[in-house]
């Protein structure tokens, strides 16, 4: 099964009692992935995600570079509110950098996804939020359905 496969049905099943900021790990050995997801909210359709990281478990494929991972993650994730785009590839450091291509305005505040990809081995998915006329950003949750939040992971992870 594949990791959207695997990790759709898991979401629906998980209801974590109480208010507040909870936490979601579950392993995918037949994918090759762990997937952590922090959520402010969660119900029968969807999450209000904080952050969502997938872990690979096991080796990249031979001759898998950063910048290859980069760019079919940027290519393939769809169902955020906006595309992403590859905006730095560091192969010295090891790290990429994906955001939206055209942040969302409301007001003065811009909202934006951000994926950082650590090595071949770890991703990290946020957004955040600024303002034009000040320095510095936050960051926020957002909403996702359990359908797209798998199919998320499953296009980041490749």
């Amino acid at each position: 099964m594949t990791l959207t496969e695997s990790l759709l049905p898991k979401l629906s099943e998980w209801h974590p009692a109480g208010d507040g900021r909870h936490s979601l790990a579950e392993a995918f050995p037949d994918a090759g992935w762990t997937v952590q997801l922090t959520a402010d909210k969660t119900d029968t359709l969807s999450c209000l995600v904080w952050e969502l990281a997938l872990a690979r478990t096991g080796a990249a494929p031979a001759g898998f570079m950063l910048r290859a991972w980069a760019e079919g993650a940027a290519r393939r994730v769809a169902g955020l509110l906006e595309p992403l785009k590859v905006l730095e590839v560091d192969e010295a450091r090891g790290e990429a950098l994906l955001r939206s291509t055209a942040p969302a305005k409301k007001g003065e505040r811009v909202t934006y996804y951000e994926v950082r990809l650590h090595g071949l081995d770890r991703a990290d998915v946020r957004r955040f939020s600024a303002t034009r006329t000040e320095s510095g950003r936050e960051q926020v949750a957002f909403a996702l359905t359990h359908e797209v939040l798998a199919k998320l992971a499953g296009d980041i992870a490749g």
